[in-house]
């Protein structure tokens, strides 16, 4: 999924190490989200709005965010 994470460490200079310590995953989990080869969980995503002081939709391509994590109105698991 398109997203600004790798924008957004650089501009809180953050390493791919340190943000991964901050979410509690590995560094390898934020490389591949940043190359759009792992989408995130809403739980993830909420910590990164948070931690960047964004909304989900500025960092994640809003309506790809949406057709991924809902259907009908509801969460899919």
């Amino acid at each position: 999924m398109k997203n600004r994470i790798r924008e957004l460490r650089a501009r809180h200079r953050m390493s791919q190490a340190e943000l991964a310590d901050k979410l509690g995953v590995s560094r390898q989990t934020i490389n591949a989200i940043e190359n759009d080869k792992y989408d995130p969980n809403l739980s993830m995503a909420f910590s990164l709005s948070h931690l960047f002081d964004e909304t989900v939709e500025e960092i994640f391509d809003k309506q790809q965010f949406i057709r991924e994590n809902f259907k009908n109105g509801s969460k899919e698991n």
